[in-house]
């Protein structure tokens, strides 16, 4: 049950997050969270730490956990390091995949496909950072995992902040995931990196010169009706 409740709040406040509904630099008060979600302080920090580790939030020492706050160029920066390391996966991958890496990617398609159908914009933001989570890992190189891992964790934050329609920019993704997948698929090597650039670029050139602002929401309303919808 204890695992059942920091799950549950984890994806409170995931979704709020990746939905861009807290604005940057909003301080995550354990003892308020607590309140609003009805639970000890301690099952609020252990998710706040996991939140941080997937950098999804700042946990700063002796100040506290943060919305994240990030800058475009820090953005331009992790696109160019994700094109260069998935570039060198789309190399290695292609025509080496198994059959039951074939099936993950073709089921996982599907789930995109359904995500973006019933217009569940966190899903579909996670399932997209998933997607590049499991080339790395058919890579089955430990190395190459956590280094994807660590910038595609960057990026999510930062897309939810400069993507002013993150629904459109799903639906492309999903197609240029396609394009990827079907290149491996067929084993042509310089096709799949090439589709994993262009798809990479495709990506950076939705983000928006400068930082989407939406309009400000209390926090606490925030967080209290994600507990309510997942709590259902």
């Amino acid at each position: 049950m204890k695992a059942k409740t920091e799950d549950l709040i984890y994806e409170a406040l995931s979704t709020s997050l990746l939905m861009g509904q807290l604005q940057p630099g909003t301080q995550l008060v354990e003892t308020r969270i607590a309140n609003i979600f009805g639970v000890s302080r301690e099952r609020v920090r252990k998710v706040l730490q996991r939140l941080g580790h997937e950098r999804l939030i700042e946990v700063i020492a002796h100040r506290g956990a943060f919305v994240s706050d990030p800058s475009l160029s820090q953005a331009r920066e992790i696109y160019e390091a994700r094109r260069i390391i998935e570039g060198g996966v789309a190399a290695r991958l292609a025509g080496r995949l198994t059959s039951a890496q074939i099936e993950q990617l073709r089921t996982h398609s599907g789930h995109e496909v359904k995500a973006i159908q019933h217009g569940d914009r966190a899903l579909s933001i996670q399932l997209s950072s998933h997607f590049h989570h499991l080339l790395a890992t058919f890579c089955a190189n430990p190395f190459v995992t956590r280094e994807l891992d660590e910038l595609i964790s960057r990026i999510v934050m930062l897309e939810a902040f400069f993507v002013a329609e993150p629904g459109v920019a799903s639906q492309c993704a999903c197609e240029e995931h396609r394009d990827i997948a079907d290149a491996l698929i067929d084993g042509d090597a310089a096709r799949a990196v090439k589709a994993m650039h262009v798809h990479l670029s495709m990506i950076e050139t939705r983000l928006q010169p400068e930082m989407f602002v939406r309009p400000a929401v209390d926090p606490d309303l925030v967080l209290k009706r994600a507990w309510e919808k997942v709590k259902k």
